[in-house]
């Protein structure tokens, strides 16, 4: 006979070698907690938080946005503060090499040197494909790297135009194209580049630049986090903010969502006009959502992360239809960074960095936290976990329904941009910041049902 363990357990009996050398360099570095202890890790939950995975160099100051591959089992970190791509191995989850190290700008501070500016730091975006990875610098330039080569670019980096960071970016399903996003220019712009696919070289170029009509759409002041839906063709992209002619009197205006159709691009410059759903694409226009993340799930649904730092009455997370455009609100969750549908558990996360903890006007930072937001497919929130202040990035392994979320190092230990809060130190078991991981059982769960039948 044959003994049956869970998902939990043989990924415990995995991580056995790899937590003994964790412990012995822990030790070393003189932190005196274990990983995965405190209100970031609570018992209560069904994501649990299994362990932290430590990332060697600079204190966790500043990090942008993550990725994970699931078919070559790798996790990756736009890292600022070690001015490089960190990847985690997301079967043994352990630490295997920071790519492009030196090559990006790294943290660039404010004028006064008393900030992070986020606008100019890097890298920033990163998405992948295959062999082939694609990150955003601070300098408006995108990188491209073969992750079965050495540390060092495949080709000579593309200069998008502006000034400010390549932020966030999409890829469509082949690996074919490429969308990034300038969110910080003025006005913001995204670039479509032809990408690499499946080719053994590289020769990614761009295609064209696409702007939103500013007559229609005056004072946009950013673009946000781009989708690719495989079922409409369409390329769906994060208007955290709207603009009006006339603006919208005392109040904010609210975000809108890109649909690009990449097919009917043109070369130069393409400009998005209003919607037009007999085309689906344009600019449309969303009820009480500014968001800043944007990821396809279940059903041709869209989860878009609505934030009270863009419009400062949004109280709730939207989910849109990608074909119909009917839509829901999902309550108990707001202030989003980057989203991510999880295939393997059917559920969304979202980086919420400015979650409200109580009914007050959400806007004030005394009124806000950190979570990990945790909502099934059905759009209903099951949960929300605390994270350190400032944590907004997520992207989980499909293959092994594990969760990543890099967690900030203490404010102590690296001033502004720091966490502020205990949470992610108990997270890490250390004060460098790290990236903590958690787990869906989703095999538990099913062994759950079954012993309650």
């Amino acid at each position: 006979m044959f003994a049956r363990f869970s998902s939990r357990t043989r990924l415990a009996a995995t991580l056995a070698a790899s937590a003994l050398l964790g412990a012995a360099s822990l030790a070393t570095s003189g932190a005196a907690l274990a990983a995965c202890m405190g209100p970031g890790a609570p018992t209560t939950t069904e994501t649990k938080c299994l362990t932290a995975v430590q990332i060697p160099g600079h204190p966790l100051r500043s990090y942008d946005i993550s990725w994970v591959n699931p078919h070559r089992a790798e996790y990756y970190l736009a890292d600022r503060s070690n001015a490089g791509i960190d990847i985690i191995d997301t079967r043994s989850l352990t630490f295997k090499r920071t790519l492009g190290k030196g090559l990006f700008v790294g943290v660039k501070l404010n004028a006064a040197g008393t900030a992070v500016n986020n606008d100019i730091s890097g890298p920033d975006g990163v998405v992948t494909h295959g062999r082939w990875l694609y990150a955003g610098d601070g300098d408006s330039t995108l990188k491209v790297f073969d992750l079965d080569g050495p540390d060092a670019l495949a080709q000579t980096p593309l200069f998008t135009g502006g000034t400010t960071r390549v932020d966030e970016m999409a890829l469509t399903t082949d690996g074919e194209l490429l969308l990034t996003v300038n969110n910080a220019e003025d006005p913001p712009y995204a670039n479509l580049f032809q990408a690499n696919g499946d080719r053994h070289r590289s020769n990614v170029f761009e295609k064209t630049k696409i702007t939103i009509n500013a007559t229609l759409f005056p004072g946009t002041p950013a673009i946000e986090q781009p989708a690719w839906d495989p079922k409409t063709q369409r390329f769906y992209v994060s208007v955290p903010i709207l603009g009006k002619p006339g603006g919208c009197g005392t109040a904010t205006c609210d975000g809108g969502l890109m649909v690009i159709d990449p097919t009917t691009v043109t070369p130069g410059t393409m400009v998005l006009g209003a919607f037009d759903p007999a085309t689906n694409t344009g600019v449309l226009q969303l009820s009480n959502c500014g968001p800043n993340g944007a990821t396809v799930g279940p059903h041709d649904n869209l989860l878009l992360g609505c934030t009270s730092a863009n419009n400062p009455t949004n109280d709730s997370t939207l989910v849109i239809n990608a074909t119909t455009k009917h839509f829901s609100h999902v309550n108990g969750i707001v202030g989003s960074d980057e989203v991510w549908f999880n295939k393997g558990d059917g559920r969304y996360y979202t980086g919420s960095n400015r979650n409200c903890r109580t009914t007050a006007p959400c806007p004030a930072a005394a009124n806000q936290a950190a979570v990990l937001g945790v909502i099934d497919g059905t759009s209903v929130l099951i949960e929300t976990v605390p994270q350190s202040s400032g944590s907004h990035s997520v992207a989980a392994d499909s293959k092994r329904n594990l969760i990543f979320v890099p967690q900030s190092a203490p404010v102590r230990v690296v001033g502004a941009g720091g966490d502020t809060t205990a949470v992610g130190e108990q997270i890490c078991g250390s004060t460098n910041g790290c990236v903590a991981v958690y787990m869906h059982d989703v095999d538990g769960d099913r062994e759950d049902e079954r012993e309650q039948q």
